[in-house]
């Protein structure tokens, strides 16, 4: 909202300078964004007119204008507008004016020609081009021709003002007019308030003529209004409407559409005006749109309407989108003679929604969107009415029609100024509440129990105790509230248990040389095929969204490692053999009477191609091994125990016999194992590829504490290998579990390094050696104690597997 100082002043009679009445709106919770000082940069800048043009000898773009500005001297001045005609009242910058931008004018030679001054167009002269009329939006800016010569430009089409540029919240609606902004400032500095003058007197006779107005929803229009003036004469409006309109932001056109547009900038009441010979039987119908009807708008656009739109019509069809644009059909021309002026109230609601669904914002439906003030329908008609009487534009037929089937309800609030002392910590007295509250033209009126306040029209975002509160609070002054520490329990900020696993895992793993991906919890269906899957498998349950934007993000996810396969794909597309990623996100169940799906925390990695080495600068294969100890490494960093690696045959997209589940104890928290080969040829993947997927919550809860570093041990450890014959069909891992359960604490680590199948070993049975290390932290073991400790182990071993010493 832009709020013109001059204008305002017309209403309240203040004498604070422009920036002070910024700073003390702003405090008031009527926020100033910007001031605009308009012309602050220009001077000798006057009115002049065109005595006679002749064509430039020298260019056949240019022409020599003899210009006066009344006084003895006339001036030479060359230009290339095209505007221009004798007898033109236009702005003239003599030697020595400053213009917008810092330009200098100075007396110059333009293709031999002496120019002395220039021109001036509305841009030029600090104006918006949107403002200005089209003719005259790229060219020298014509006055009207009763314009007195050798004035300054600047008092004369409005350059010595101040505009106040507001930046409003979305309930103060009242204040997107001059009148509600003035409303505020007399209250802010407790100044009489001077409404414009609105009584009509009708002078046309309007015998044979007739309006009709029929409601057909009241609930989306609750008033209309309708006038009916003659014996109309479009033209030009007056120079102080035009600058006025100008200051506003609003391009004048002619005095009924500047009209129109005045009194809502001044009122806030949003007007139309119909050619009211256009209209069929001179009835207007305030209805819904029928599906798919279609309208001409005024901007020449076919418009297709909807049901939850209101129209206003006439028995042929729709002449106008309530609120939002007016009908070509109905289009007020050089030809109108009658012009029936609209007044309404609709609803803030279907205006914004119709707003939106055509595309259509103006500043009417920002109006109406925030809500306008219901009671003042009939002064906003009465108003335009009046100035077009006054501008001898129109005559005003005795002929009104305000149909209103939902009268404005008043609404009383009880205001308790314990309340307001407990909410704002102000002993403020209660004659004082009422008075500050009455400033603002609150109706107030003493109760035993405090103060019984009246809402008026033009406030309907005041519905509660508290927004009344509020209203003494910024009036008294926001900035008068003593400061005080808040009082009550802090909690200071911390992430959970989850979280703080989470980050660990993240660093893990990016500190490991693996890249996070996030990829999409859309897929396609396709991505089940590709896997291979049963038809029926449960991984086929997906959700399926309503609305996809494509067949390729249609379901949501059920696995979370197809997404690093399309990350591998696409890296393997650019050359980018090596790659390890891995995301933590969430993977999605359907579930059956439940309108959401189980979503669960999922932590997947893949790893393909190679990496590099150790001091030796040699490579090292990221294969299932690979990926199994980064595995093993993770479970140990975030304290998992008791680790088991479980063969299966039957994993999605795994290759059955390099598959295994990863088992914590008794609970099961995910899978390791290598792509299928079908399903690496499916992902035109050239490399073979090793994924894990493990359930986050699952894993969470098998956790312990995340390991921690320790002083290195002062005492050196005793290293032993064990070789074991036991059966082809045993694992490692459970030999290794049972080595641990039979050692004590004594027993610091165990590694297999030694995996052997042939002749000097029964067929069916295989060999398994062992690197164990033992080690004290207060001493140095002997030979005894760690013989002791084979002795329970291979004893152990024995007893469990049938398990013999390798000789």
């Amino acid at each position: 909202m832009r709020v013109s100082y001059k204008w305002l002043k017309e209403y309240v009679p203040i004498d604070v300078p422009p920036q002070e009445l910024a700073e003390r709106l702003t405090l008031a919770g009527v926020a100033v964004e910007a001031i605009h000082e308009l012309g602050k940069d220009i001077s000798n800048v006057y009115t002049g007119k065109i005595l006679k043009i002749d064509k430039h000898p020298n260019a056949d773009k240019l022409v020599v204008c003899r210009v006066t500005t009344g006084g003895d001297e006339e001036l030479q001045i060359v230009t290339g507008a095209t505007n221009v005609r004798e007898g033109h009242v236009i702005p003239v910058a003599v030697v020595g004016a400053r213009l917008t931008g810092g330009l200098t004018i100075k007396k110059s030679k333009l293709r031999g020609i002496e120019s002395r001054g220039m021109l001036c167009s509305g841009q030029e002269l600090g104006l918006d081009p949107d403002t200005m009329p089209e003719d005259q939006a790229h060219g020298i800016m014509i006055l009207p021709a009763d314009t007195p010569l050798g004035v300054d430009v600047k008092s004369l089409i409005g350059l010595d003002d101040v505009i106040l540029e507001l930046e409003l919240t979305p309930n103060r609606g009242d204040c997107m007019s001059m009148v509600g902004v003035a409303r505020e400032v007399s209250a802010i500095f407790n100044k009489p308030l001077i409404m414009p003058e609105t009584e009509v007197n009708p002078t046309a006779d309007a015998a044979g003529d007739s309006v009709k107005v029929d409601i057909d929803d009241p609930v989306l229009c609750r008033r209309y209004v309708a006038r009916l003036l003659k014996n109309v004469i479009i033209k030009a409006s007056p120079a102080w409407m035009q600058e006025r309109l100008r200051a506003a932001g609003v391009r004048p056109i002619n005095n009924v559409v500047d009209v129109t547009n005045y009194v809502m900038m001044e009122l806030g009441q949003p007007l139309h005006a119909f050619d009211y010979s256009k209209l069929k039987e001179s009835h207007i119908i305030v209805r819904r749109a029928a599906d798919r009807e279609t309208m001409l708008t005024l901007d020449k656009s076919k418009r297709e309407l909807s049901s939850d739109m209101l129209v206003i019509t006439d028995p042929d069809g729709p002449v106008a989108v309530a609120g939002v644009m007016g009908g070509y059909e109905s289009e007020v021309t050089s030809e109108t003679q009658s012009i029936l002026l609209e007044s309404a109230y609709f609803d803030p609601v279907s205006i914004r929604r119709t707003s939106r669904d055509l595309g259509l914002r103006s500043e009417s439906s920002a109006r109406f969107e925030k809500g306008i003030d219901l009671t003042d329908c009939r002064r906003a008609a009465d108003r335009a009415a009046r100035l077009l009487a006054d501008m001898g534009a129109a005559e005003v037929a005795d002929l009104v029609v305000d149909n209103y089937p939902r009268p404005w309800v008043e609404k009383t609030i009880l205001l308790r100024p314990q309340r307001v002392y407990h909410i704002l910590d102000l002993q403020i007295p209660q004659p004082e509440i009422a008075e500050l509250l009455t400033r603002l033209q609150f109706q107030v009126k003493e109760d035993e129990k405090g103060l019984l306040v009246t809402i008026p029209g033009f406030r309907p975002d005041i519905s509660l105790e508290v927004d009344l509160i509020e209203e003494v609070a910024r009036l008294y002054g926001v900035n008068r509230v003593p400061n005080t520490l808040p009082v009550g329990a802090m909690t200071p900020g911390a992430r959970n248990y989850s979280q703080e696993l989470s980050l660990n895992i993240r660093n893990f793993l990016s500190g490991g040389g693996f890249s996070e991906v996030v990829t999409y919890t859309f897929v396609n269906p396709r991505v089940f095929d590709l896997l291979d899957l049963e038809p029926d498998s449960m991984l086929r349950k997906t959700v399926a969204l309503q609305n996809p934007m494509s067949e390729d993000q249609s379901v949501m996810r059920t696995l979370l490692y197809p997404g690093l396969l399309d990350v591998l794909q696409r890296n393997a597309k650019r050359q980018v053999k090596d790659a390890a990623v891995f995301e933590l996100g969430r993977v999605y169940h359907p579930r059956e009477n439940e309108t959401l799906p189980l979503e669960v925390a999922t932590l997947a990695a893949a790893v393909t191609g190679s990496t590099p080495g150790g001091w030796n600068s040699s490579t090292v294969a990221m294969d299932f091994y690979y990926l199994k100890g980064v595995l093993e490494a993770l479970l140990g960093q975030v304290g998992v125990k008791d680790v088991a690696y479980v063969p299966v045959a039957n994993a999605p997209g795994l290759h059955p016999g390099r598959t295994a589940a990863v088992i914590c104890g008794e609970t099961e928290i995910g899978i390791i194992g290598d792509l299928h080969p079908d399903v690496q040829e499916a992902y035109d993947l050239s490399r073979p590829v090793t994924i894990f997927e493990v359930d986050f919550d699952q894993l969470a809860g098998v956790a312990g504490n995340p390991r921690r570093y320790k002083s290195l041990p002062r005492f050196p450890g005793v290293e032993r290998d064990l070789a074991v014959v036991v059966r082809n069909d045993i694992p490692a891992a459970d030999i290794t579990n049972i080595i641990y359960r039979a050692a004590s604490a004594l027993l610091q680590e165990v590694r297999l390094f030694d995996v052997y199948r042939g002749k000097q070993v029964e067929d069916g049975r295989q060999s398994l050696a062992f690197a164990l290390k033992f080690q004290a932290a207060d001493r140095t073991l002997t030979d005894d104690e760690v013989n002791k400790q084979i002795e329970k182990i291979t004893g152990a071993l024995e007893r469990k597997f049938a398990a013999v010493l390798r000789s």
